[in-house]
């Protein structure tokens, strides 16, 4: 494999997805926060109608959202170090964290497809929370008050998307036409900024939970480069999961790709020629939507070049 087939030019323009596409990972993210945020809002609207005020509502409602950093607590509600990174509880935490998450997973989606910003989402998540049990733990100012600590808001796993992004495309620029561009890494330096402002008064656990979900993003890159790719099990997971719900989608889409996109009448066996056709140079430029154009095998580059010199 060359150099070329491991790390494809990402100028070239691609297929790009649609705010309605069944595909588009983006725009799932940012509906998941949002339908978050909608429900504890309605909850706490409804709190507040029967007269109990906001205490109340976050020692019974927000308790099984937010991450508690002790982990007797987290023992007995393991499943909101995944809920945390998508519960926002404030208009302006929402906004300013959709308003990134827009900005860099966009462009994150644009250079590796479709199914590498949830899992990076998600580790950045994973870290954060991670990091911030620790700083609790382990500084002595912090230990006392461990018992009430608790982490909420994307900011984590919005900062690895952030770096992630800076980190496969430190050359990217935006507004070209401005004196030729804007790099991404001001960009990113801007929102680090402005992020580690906006939690300095919270304390050293909370600003250090976002460095984790950083360092997770530019790791996970890292490890891309190096041919490791960790957003495979957890879509293969995800595709699983989703299968069992439909077991034939597998063999009838191996049989319909066998039927329609290979020709092996009077060949030996085992021979097999691509047809080139419309139908299956889309599904190729689908895939490098979904996973990225390193992803492809040998015979769909071919095919790609082939359609390219009979000009399909």
């Amino acid at each position: 494999m060359g150099e070329s087939d491991r790390y494809p030019d990402y100028s070239q323009p691609r297929r790009r997805l649609t705010l309605g596409h069944d595909g588009n990972a983006l725009m799932g993210l940012v509906t998941i926060n949002i339908i978050f945020f909608l429900v504890l809002l309605t909850i706490k609207v409804v709190y507040f109608f029967f007269q109990k005020n906001e205490a109340v509502f976050f020692a019974e409602v927000m308790q099984y959202f937010e991450m508690p950093a002790q982990l007797i607590k987290l023992s007995e509600r393991p499943w909101t170090i995944l809920t945390y990174m998508f519960t926002h509880i404030g208009i302006i935490q929402i906004i300013s964290n959709m308003l990134w998450l827009w900005a860099f997973g966009f462009i994150f989606q644009e250079l590796t497809g479709n199914k590498k910003l949830i899992p990076v989402y998600i580790y950045g998540g994973l870290a954060g929370g991670l990091v911030f049990i620790i700083a609790n733990y382990l500084i002595p100012q912090l230990r006392p008050s461990v018992s009430g600590a608790v982490l909420l808001g994307g900011n984590a796993a919005t900062m690895a998307v952030a770096v992630a992004t800076t980190t496969l495309a430190p050359d990217f620029r935006f507004f070209r036409n401005l004196n030729g561009g804007i790099p991404i890494w001001v960009l990113t330096l801007i929102y680090i900024l402005i992020n580690f402002a906006g939690v300095v008064s919270s304390g050293a656990a909370y600003s250090l939970s976002h460095l984790g979900g950083a360092t997770a993003g530019f790791i996970f890159i890292y490890l891309v480069r190096k041919d490791i790719d960790g957003s495979i099990w957890m879509n293969n997971f995800y595709n699983w999961f989703m299968n069992l719900f439909n077991p034939d989608k597998k063999n009838n889409s191996a049989n319909l790709k066998e039927k329609i996109f290979y020709n092996t009448d009077g060949r030996k066996p085992y021979k097999k020629t691509a047809n080139i056709t419309p139908q299956r140079v889309d599904e190729i430029l689908d895939k490098i939507n979904q996973k990225g154009y390193h992803l492809l095998t040998d015979e769909e580059k071919n095919i790609l070049k082939r359609a390219a010199e009979e000009d399909l």
